[in-house]
């Protein structure tokens, strides 16, 4: 049976677009998987605790020989893991904050970056290779080629990178400046806005076309 891992991580609840683009495509994940079934992570409200000295600390440790507090850290980021590995996809939502991603997924990755558990320390071997993982992304700005802040994005350039060592590889589907709908000074951009918006969703709308057409 199919499984979807669904992340929501916007901290804008109902005005969040990615939340908005993250549910459009679970809908049609569902449709594509009539009998499979669906995990639901909201780490925008329930966050993953931030990575600290016993969390840190744990990989480096035989678990046999783990503190409590080492033991706690590494059977959370091992419950993460065994999340992924029973998804045949996940959705992540990854919405810009400060040109950089919400310290909630920067916690989500440095939790299940973890040696022989999602990675093989031998041979760098990604143990979640194989597992789709689509990134429902927004940006309230435009940063592509040729605009003033063309490059400020660090957001999705870092996400690559960061789950490299898993061999989870992120498709992104990418809307950008949502801010011109509530924004007097981007008014002129609200055209290029709905069409990015449009041409987000359009996209979302051709994952698992073929499932739902066989």
């Amino acid at each position: 049976m199919s499984n979807l891992l669904h992340i929501d991580t916007s901290i804008q609840a109902e005005r969040s677009v990615t939340r908005q683009l993250t549910a459009r495509a679970a809908a049609r994940w569902r449709a594509a998987n009539p009998a499979g079934t669906v995990t639901y992570r909201d780490i925008g409200s329930n966050p993953v605790p931030h990575l600290d000295t016993a969390g840190g600390s744990a990989a480096a440790v035989p678990p046999q020989d783990h503190t409590p507090a080492q033991a706690a850290a590494y059977a959370r980021s091992v419950a993460m893991i065994d999340e992924i590995k029973r998804a045949d996809t996940v959705l992540l939502g990854l919405p810009l904050y400060n040109f950089g991603p919400p310290s909630v997924v920067k916690a989500w990755v440095d939790r299940i970056v973890v040696p022989g558990v999602s990675f093989d320390p031998a041979t760098h071997q990604g143990l979640l290779a194989g597992t789709e993982l689509i990134v429902l992304a927004a940006r309230g700005g435009g940063y592509g080629t040729g605009t003033p802040r063309e490059g400020w994005d660090h957001a999705e350039p870092w996400l690559p990178h960061g789950l490299s060592l898993t061999g989870l590889v992120p498709r992104f589907i990418t809307a950008e400046l949502t801010m011109a709908a509530d924004n007097p000074a981007m008014a002129e951009l609200r055209p290029l806005a709905a069409q990015s918006l449009a041409d987000a969703e359009a996209e979302i709308d051709t994952l698992w076309a073929a499932r739902m057409s066989a």
